[in-house]
């Protein structure tokens, strides 16, 4: 890393009067208009005296850190005009879409896309009653606001998503604004380590402007409390160089912003110039700025004999009761009358030309800029053919594989032939979940020091594009960023620790589900791709904190319209899900799938029907139909997950030769949603293709790879419930063999052929004796497990004997 050097003296002063003057009214229409979004439904220009029917019945919204957001707003446009830069900005306080929405509109790019908000008194009067209203927006930067790729919804994924933007983009600038109250959380505490990835030389550059105003909803903020000393240690600590403006008075602190922001851009532009021209690499500590203003700027100082700008007060609404507090009226209307805006619009309602000019042009506005609606930039993978990577099957479930060291091959190509467009994200797991090919194209990202040992396996690189952290937060964060901007990415972790990012799953889902159904001027972006591996059922050894299958059941509860679930049980399924998936827009796809070795079914021809049906009988294991005429099975033995089934196979063989009269029909399940109803489910099967391949009335015996009530959530409006019998992960575990881990949570072959003679009454009393030596083989597999440390050899080595 650069050494920090001593911060240059920044020039005092740099504009103009003319220019302070005209960048304060700008300023002052923005906060204007972000007051106006939200108290006011009608009266939008004050042309006359406030009344209790102009103001909204709700008061929604979050004033305190408005201005401080349309503040840098303001400044970062004067600087892509001086210097045509290519820039997006991220607003991080999550309630803060006043302080982003106001400079969209000012500067014509939200009545380009919404008509109907036009810039003139009628459309400003819609633009103010729209914000948090019904049927309208909400008070973040949602999917709605032109310019955004960050919903703020959730605080703590600003700066993550910012330096996904900025990899791989390099003439992009990432302006993000984070919030002090944001700063405390644990998904951004970790994202401030972002810098030690990105390159000068391939990469964009994000500029983190941290927004200390002081306050959270009600209590004060731990770095705006902690010593100047101590906050600039921080960030010097995180490897950044800190330039702080600090003060209240509007026209010193517009000076003091212009001013530290032109000299942290040239700084992002010399330290690109010298990478890029020396062509060595090193990690140079980026500028970041940290602004403090008070909370609330410009707003009522006081009300109701209480502190409000620069307190906590200031946070949401800093007056209510509009309609009954006719005081309160009075100074609401002081208040918006003090920004003067007679002098910034027109008698229509139009910005005056001479601030309109200041707003950058065409796609060099912020909220125009193309690569945040990265859809209108993305071009498709350049994809290897999955079927070259195929398993050869001679006979099913006799050989064994790999299953994502396969996937791992097939995704060193697709980097292969995708290096400016496609990344690799997983928590140092690369290895561990057997993706490792992927080094022999790229190795892992690496901008920190490096030692001599590391050359010795640990595939570091400045030139990397695996991108490895022991922070899943980051990664995803990262992940969303480059998605979101156009590009494609797959993400892999231990399935029991993807619930790290459940709630930034969650917000995506939503993003991506408000665009589809409301926002369709935004284009398709590639599809968010998880692999789960490390899975719960080979994480005997690992132990009961690595046993949980939970992420999935997560994913089901979002919109149909955008997740997808597969559960791939060999390696050619696995290849041709992945392929599906890659090639997918506008989903969240999760695929689970173990790295240890398991047997193989399906040849590659096969899978690839198998899979695209989603769900299917597999003949070969079946034997219901193999008379002149097809019988009725006796039972369904039915599974989904690699290791389910696996032990479902097992117990199908224990059947056919202790009954070799009884009709088993064996139906694998690769989608899951197949499973659940047309109604509820685009993928899901109709109720008549369901009963065909499950019969109307016969007994269910199913194996699942979860827990076993997700199968019961997404049956439950098949025929005949009670029929359905599931299997799958009851937390029962701890250390043990995989077959003892099976048993404990009876998804191990001997239990499920205990469950077809529970269930099938033509079976009757005559299968005591096979329902006894089950209870036998239960019994002395644990005991071999217990003394021996392993499974049985016939348990490790069991083929399909068939």
């Amino acid at each position: 890393m650069v050494a920090a050097p001593e911060k240059p003296t920044i020039q005092q002063d740099p504009l103009s009067a003319e220019e302070l003057r005209k960048i304060d009214a700008y300023w002052r229409a923005c906060n204007y208009l972000a007051v106006g979004m939200i108290y006011l439904k009608d009266n939008p220009l004050l042309k006359r005296p406030l009344q209790p029917e102009d103001i909204k019945p709700r008061l929604l919204g979050h004033w305190g850190t408005s201005p401080g957001l349309s503040f840098t707003y303001v400044h970062l446009n004067r600087l892509i005009n001086k210097y045509d830069l290519d820039m997006i900005y991220m607003a991080g306080p999550g309630h803060g879409a006043p302080g982003v929405l106001g400079p969209v509109y000012l500067e014509g790019t939200y009545s380009e896309i919404y008509p109907d908000k036009s810039e003139d008194e009628e459309g400003m009067q819609k633009f103010f009653k729209q914000f948090s209203f019904p049927g309208h927006i909400g008070s973040h930067c949602t999917p709605e606001t032109p310019g955004s790729i960050h919903e703020g919804g959730e605080l703590g994924y600003s700066v993550s998503h910012a330096y996904g933007a900025a990899y791989d983009n390099p003439d992009l600038i990432v302006s993000v604004v984070v919030g002090d109250g944001e700063a405390e959380t644990g998904a951004l505490a970790t994202s401030w380590h972002s810098n030690k990835y990105l390159n000068p030389i391939r990469d964009g550059a994000v500029l983190p402007i941290l927004h200390l105003n002081g306050y959270k909803i009600a209590n004060p903020t731990i770095l705006a409390r902690i010593t100047p000393e101590e906050l600039e240690s921080l960030f010097i600590g995180y490897g950044y160089t800190p330039y702080v403006v600090e003060g209240d008075d509007p026209h010193l602190m517009h000076q003091k912003m212009a001013a530290t922001l032109e000299h942290c851009i040239n700084q992002i532009r010399h330290i690109q110039q010298e990478a890029r021209s020396s062509g060595v690499v090193h990690r140079p500590r980026w500028p970041m700025i940290i602004l403090r203003s008070p909370k609330g700027w410009t707003g009522p100082k006081e009300v109701d004999g209480h502190k409000v700008e620069g307190f906590w007060r200031a946070h949401q609404v800093p007056m209510g009761n509009m309609q009954n507090n006719p005081e309160h009226l009075r100074m609401l209307e002081e208040w918006m009358k003090g920004y003067r805006p007679d002098e910034l619009f027109d008698e229509n309602g139009k910005l005056i030309p001479e601030l309109k000019e200041l707003a950058p042009k065409g796609h060099r506005r912020m909220s125009a800029n193309l690569h945040a609606n990265g859809g209108v930039l993305r071009k498709d993978l350049r994809m290897p053919d999955f079927r070259d990577y195929a398993v050869e099957i001679s006979t099913p479930g006799t050989e064994e594989v790999e299953n994502t060291r396969l996937l791992g091959e097939f995704l060193r190509d697709v980097m292969r032939n995708n290096m400016t467009s496609f990344r690799l994200f997983g928590p140092d797991e690369t290895a561990s979940n057997r993706l490792q090919a992927v080094y022999e194209v790229s190795q892992k990202t690496w901008m920190a020091e490096f030692y001599p040992e590391d050359l010795d396996g640990s595939y570091l690189s400045r030139e990397g594009r695996v991108m490895e952290m022991l922070s899943e937060h980051t990664l995803e964060g990262w992940l969303e960023g480059y998605l979101l901007t156009g590009r494609h990415g797959f993400f892999h972790t231990y399935e029991a620790f993807a619930h790290v990012i459940d709630s930034m799953f969650n917000q995506h889902a939503k993003w991506l589900d408000i665009c589809k159904h409301d926002v369709h001027w935004r284009a398709s972006v590639s599809s968010l791709n998880i692999l789960l591996s490390s899975v719960v059922w080979r994480q005997d050894h690992n132990g009961f904190s690595h046993q949980d299958p939970g992420f999935i059941d997560l994913v089901t509860n979002k919109s149909a319209e955008v997740v997808r679930v597969y559960l791939p049980p060999d390696a050619n399924c696995l290849l041709s899900v992945a392929n599906h998936c890659l090639r997918s827009k506008d989903y969240v796809n999760v695929i689970v799938a173990d790295k240890q070795k398991h047997l193989q079914y399906l040849s590659m021809d096969e899978a690839i029907k198998h899979c695209t049906k989603g769900i299917g009988i597999w003949e070969w294991a079946s034997n219901d139909d193999q008379g002149k005429e097809p019988d009725e099975p006796d039972v369904i033995m039915a599974c989904c997950g690699d290791i389910p089934t696996m032990e479902s196979l097992a117990a199908t063989a224990i059947l056919r030769e202790e009954f070799p009269e009884l009709k088993v029909r064996f139906i694998n399940v690769v989608d899951l949603f197949k499973l659940q109803s047309e109604s509820e489910h685009p993928h899901g099967l109709s109720e008549w293709d369901f009963d065909s391949l499950f019969t109307h009335d016969k007994p269910i015996i199913f194996n699942f790879h979860g827990y076993p009530w997700l199968i019961h959530k997404l049956t439950y409006r098949r025929s005949n419930q009670e029929r359905i019998h599931v299997r799958g992960y009851k937390e029962e575990g701890n250390i043990n063999t995989p077959l003892e881990l099976a048993i404990r949570n009876q998804v191990d072959r001997f239990n499920l052929v205990i469950d077809v003679i529970d269930r099938v009454p033509k079976l009757g009393s005559a299968a005591a004796y096979v329902k006894e030596r089950m209870k036998n083989e239960i019994i002395d597999n644990l005991q071999h497990a217990f003394e021996q440390g392993s499974d049985k050899p016939e348990i490790v080595e069991w083929k399909w004997p068939y």
